[in-house]
């Protein structure tokens, strides 16, 4: 009864696309729209805009935006995910990358630092995601690298240096798998 019923939605769903190509419902976008909607950056940064911003102009920032009422005076302590680190710099970076919420601490544990600026320049602020301009976003994410540690306050960001920062969690350390070898005994902590 199961697959009758899913063999039926996709028939349903193929139909639905071929009777919208047959009698004109949508149009395929201009290369203007499909060029506002490509706003990824990549670790290489070449999709970045033009701009630059410093952790002290982030700073200002971070209270003027209201980015303070949801993640706390200084990237920590309120309802959402923390964005500072309060552990010590002695420990590993997975662990120094733990928020109490459980959530990882992203200007610590991305790989790259074009990440946070392409998360902060999508997703925030909350409810008016894409409103900032690109030297706020700069400003933001310098701010945000300064506070955990990963660069210094006086440090410009921008298209050029941005993809050059030297992230805690370097994109060659992030995925990398223990060695292990055919027949070895399994992974400490493995369960299955």
């Amino acid at each position: 009864m199961g697959s009758l019923r899913l063999a039926t939605i996709a028939l349903f769903l193929v139909g639905s696309s071929a009777l919208a190509q047959t009698y004109g419902v949508g149009r395929t976008p201009s290369a203007d729209e499909i060029r506002a909607m490509d706003i990824s950056i990549g670790p290489t940064g070449e999709e970045l805009p033009l701009g630059r911003g410093t952790a002290k102009e982030g700073a200002t920032l971070f209270q003027q935006k209201g980015c303070a009422g949801c993640h706390g005076k200084a990237g920590a302590g309120a309802m959402a995910p923390e964005l500072q680190s309060n552990k010590g710099q002695d420990l590993p970076v997975w662990e120094r990358g733990k928020g109490k919420s459980g959530w990882m601490i992203l200007p610590l544990t991305a790989p790259y630092a074009t990440i946070v600026w392409d998360y902060i320049h999508r997703g925030m602020p909350l409810g008016k995601e894409g409103s900032l301009t690109a030297d706020e976003v700069y400003s933001l994410t310098a701010y945000l690298l300064f506070l955990n540690k990963v660069i210094p306050e006086d440090q410009v960001l921008d298209k050029e240096s941005l993809p050059k920062v030297k992230m805690p969690m370097a994109s060659d350390d992030y995925g990398r798998l223990p060695d292990w070898k055919h027949g070895a005994p399994r992974l400490a902590g493995y369960n299955h």
